[in-house]
């Protein structure tokens, strides 16, 4: 095992925080957004999760919807900010391929357009929930 349990969490090495392991993967509104046909293993799910949250509620500026297959994410424009945005997408895009991930830089912002294919809609909708959630905890 590469990670230790201590009172049911499992530690996220280099982020300094925990997550609570999952047995079933959940789509929409607070939960999970992997999608069933994720090559993930599902031990490694909640992690995944727990990165792209870390991301979200320290560099998230703002969550625009700007279709219905797209979502656009406004991350603060900070070199490192963009090391490990660049860095989870591509990651996540080797177990969820349907993704399209792009990245702009506009002065101090890094906007990341994430695109889906209708079938995963519902992926899209479970990410823009958790990114609204980690604005809203943020304010």
């Amino acid at each position: 095992m590469i990670f230790g349990v201590t009172k049911g969490l499992y530690p996220v090495p280099g982020y300094g925080f925990s997550v609570k392991p999952v047995t079933t993967v959940e789509i929409g509104e607070g939960g999970l957004w992997a999608p069933p046909a994720c090559t993930l293993p599902t031990a490694q799910r909640p992690l995944r999760a727990a990165e792209f949250d870390q991301l979200l509620g320290t560099d998230l500026r703002r969550v625009e919807r700007t279709g219905r297959t797209r979502l656009r994410l406004v991350l603060d424009g900070a070199a490192h900010t963009e090391s490990v945005a660049r860095d989870l997408t591509a990651r996540e895009s080797a177990c969820c391929s349907f993704f399209a991930f792009d990245f702009t830089h506009t002065g101090d912002e890094l906007m990341l357009d994430v695109t889906v294919p209708p079938a995963h809609i519902q992926v899209l909708d479970g990410l823009s929930a958790r990114a609204q959630a980690a604005l809203d905890a943020a304010s």
